[in-house]
């Protein structure tokens, strides 16, 4: 089946940029979406980006629009996260996603998830 490794996260100060990325291993995939969600302390987990593999285009939470982007590497099954103008309220715990299909903004229709990398921002 498909595993899926996130790295990049850490401490940045606020700002600052970070770039995350997921890695995926496992079956041939077929046509997919990956997705990035965050999830702070207290917090419910919350949609950031999404992109096709196959086709369309990505979407973007409006609290990232701007800052965010989102881009893969079809021959590496990796996406990233650039996370640019980092804010306080960035921080948190960020998951990479996969499902078959389209992109989502629901995490509940997504077939599998990364163990998560920390993000920590400071003023």
């Amino acid at each position: 089946q498909v595993q899926l490794v996130e790295s990049g996260g850490g401490l940045v100060q606020a700002g600052g940029s970070l770039r995350l990325s997921c890695a995926a291993s496992g079956r041939t995939f077929t046509s997919y979406t990956m997705g990035w969600f965050r999830q702070a302390p207290g917090k419910e987990r919350e949609f950031v980006t999404a992109i096709s593999w196959s086709g369309g285009s990505a979407d973007y939470a409006d609290s990232v629009k701007g800052r965010f982007t989102i881009s893969k590497d079809n021959a590496k099954k990796t996406v990233y996260l650039q996370m640019n103008s980092l804010k306080p309220e960035d921080p948190a715990s960020y998951y990479c996603a996969l499902r078959w299909g389209s992109p989502s903004y629901s995490g509940h229709v997504y077939d599998y998830w990364g163990q998560g990398t920390q993000v920590t921002v400071s003023s």
